[in-house]
């Protein structure tokens, strides 16, 4: 439970904060990380301090769904250089980011799930491209995991607000 718990919060980080560090492999069909990438899914909700950014329950568990459905090809973009490189840039820059979401989420307008999509995609556009070159592959794969979480939420949501937000984000990025 503890270790779901862990792997859930560094994946929602990953995913609002980074285009690296969302593609953690499943645990029951992965091969061991290297030492940076287990650095990265420990650590990663710590470098981004964020005090006002909320993250709907909806939009964690479709995020970590998708996470854990993760081919073994997508896996591979896991690598210690990756990781690295990704974790030397949360560390400089996590408390930008943080910053960045908070001011956006208290400037949106709407519901929580409007809000979270909005900031989302602008702080993702304004600190993605950022991002060390040697994490692409991450970036890859964490793009296919953001757009697919974000289309089950479209198709999903009652709220007909929450819909377009979620549609807007799946393609915002």
């Amino acid at each position: 439970m503890a270790l779901r718990h862990t792997l859930r919060r560094t994946v929602l980080a990953a995913a609002v904060l980074s285009a690296s560090v969302l593609t953690v492999p499943s645990p029951a069909h992965a091969a061991p990380l290297p030492p940076a990438c287990q650095d990265a899914l420990l650590k990663t909700l710590d470098k981004f301090p964020v005090t006002y950014f909320t993250v709907p329950e909806k939009a964690k568990n479709a995020l970590f769904d998708e996470v854990g459905a993760l081919s073994e090809a997508d896996q591979e973009a896991f690598t210690q250089p990756a990781c690295t490189a990704w974790n030397n840039w949360a560390t400089a820059n996590g408390q930008a980011v943080a910053t960045d979401l908070d001011n956006r989420y208290q400037k949106a307008a709407g519901g929580v799930c409007v809000k979270f999509a909005a900031t989302s995609v602008g702080t993702l556009k304004k600190f993605a491209p950022q991002i060390p070159e040697k994490t692409r592959g991450l970036e890859k794969v964490a793009k296919k995991v953001w757009q697919n979480a974000m289309g089950k939420l479209s198709a999903q949501a009652t709220n007909a607000d929450c819909r377009k937000a979620y549609d807007g984000a799946k393609a915002g990025w």
